[in-house]
């Protein structure tokens, strides 16, 4: 595990490091920054981190800014500081936790806990998407009318299909949108079900076209498509459950 501290108080860096050296003792510290500058410098040069652990107030502003120049995408988390009203926002960067300082050895090890069960969660994921694409995809095809002209796309050419204004549509893996003649209940019974599932109402996803995953509110999971939809792709409730079994294989 490769971890960045930010924090500009050198007392608290060297606390912090003590205890991480106490609780996870085969992580690599990979050194401290002090401010947004230092942390973004840091990270454009690298290596990167597995994990951060970041304060608030820097040197030279808030470590908010840190994530309006570069995401954070596959790096964790976890806020340090001694002020407990920047809950609401660390939640909107999916921080995986928020330590108040004086940090307690108990709070630490929960936080690395959750670091290492999202890692993984992820993990767990990658390899059933790898195992499910192992699969022989079926040669079922399409023929789309466009005017005069007709175009054949086959199955494993498709991404995902969905509906908009009572229209269904087919989105190719190229990003091409093509009207259909069927309803999403007729395409259920024609498409093959190792590689698609309806998630909701409005949508039916095919396996590689999932770029990635996220929990949602009640158990549902929210889904980034590959090419992206207009509008956000959420499994509904009710079919969350048989989501996570298709997901694993399951029928």
């Amino acid at each position: 595990m490769k971890i960045l501290i930010v924090e500009d108080e050198k007392p608290a860096a060297t606390r912090l490091l003590h205890m991480l050296e106490k609780v996870e003792p085969e992580a690599t510290i990979l050194g401290v920054a002090e401010g947004v500058e230092a942390t973004l410098n840091f990270l454009d040069q690298g290596p990167l981190p597995d994990l951060i652990f970041m304060d608030i107030h820097l040197a030279d502003g808030s470590a908010f800014e840190i994530f309006r120049h570069n995401p954070l995408k596959g790096i964790g988390v976890i806020f340090s500081t001694a002020y407990d009203q920047y809950a609401v926002d660390a939640f909107k960067v999916n921080a995986l936790y928020y330590l108040l300082k004086p940090i307690k050895q108990e709070e630490l090890e929960l936080a690395l806990a959750r670091f290492r069960d999202s890692r993984e969660k992820e993990h767990d994921y990658k390899e059933i998407v790898s195992k499910l694409l192992s699969r022989q995809p079926s040669d079922k095809r399409f023929l789309i009318r466009m005017g005069q002209s007709l175009r054949l796309v086959h199955q494993q050419d498709i991404a995902y299909f969905y509906t908009a204004d009572k229209i269904t549509f087919m989105m190719t893996r190229e990003g091409r949108k093509y009207p259909v003649d069927y309803t999403l209940e007729n395409l259920e019974e024609m498409i093959d079900p190792a590689h698609f599932f309806r998630i909701n109402r409005q949508y039916i996803i095919r396996l590689d076209a999932i770029q990635q995953m996220h929990a949602h509110t009640k158990a549902r999971v929210k889904i980034d498509l590959l090419p992206a939809s207009h509008e956000e792709v959420i499994v509904s409730t009710e079919k969350s459950p048989l989501f996570k079994k298709w997901l694993e294989g399951e029928s």
